[in-house]
């Protein structure tokens, strides 16, 4: 990851950049691409359905952290688990079809697991501060 650029120009609205579930999802991404541009067989529409559900993931966990509201937050993240519950079935789909190694299946399937329990821990995490009353802290300080 490109990290000297996510301490540039630090804001707010920007505080995604620390969080480990995003730059994991970020890497998610260049992982399927990787993998899937790797097969010449793969149509162009199926790599573009299967890059668009992984860019989905990290882009609904930025969308969300900026929202400043624990329930829009929670929702945005729940979408982002969503979208990562499709690219699985996707890649899955297509190691069953024998499209992509073994090896890379397997190194995905790993790294997105590992994702989506921090995720699911987040969301858990959220559901419990909604619960005991808490809300965002609205101001801009």
């Amino acid at each position: 990851m490109k990290s000297e650029f996510l301490e540039r120009n630090r804001n707010i609205n920007r505080g995604f950049r620390k969080l480990e579930i995003w730059k994991k999802s970020v890497e998610i991404y260049r992982q399927v691409h990787n993998v899937i541009q790797k097969n010449r067989d793969i149509p162009f529409k199926v790599k573009a359905q299967i890059e668009d559900s992984a860019l989905s993931i990290s882009s609904n966990i930025a969308e969300g952290y900026s929202r400043r509201s624990i329930k829009e937050t929670l929702r945005f993240y729940e979408i982002a688990l969503a979208s990562s519950a499709e690219n699985y079935s996707q890649i899955f789909t297509l190691f069953n079809a024998e499209q992509i190694l073994e090896d890379d299946f397997n190194d995905y399937d790993a790294k997105l697991y590992e994702f989506e329990n921090g995720l699911i821990k987040m969301n858990k995490s959220l559901i419990n501060r909604i619960n005991s009353g808490q809300e965002w802290n609205l101001d801009y300080e």
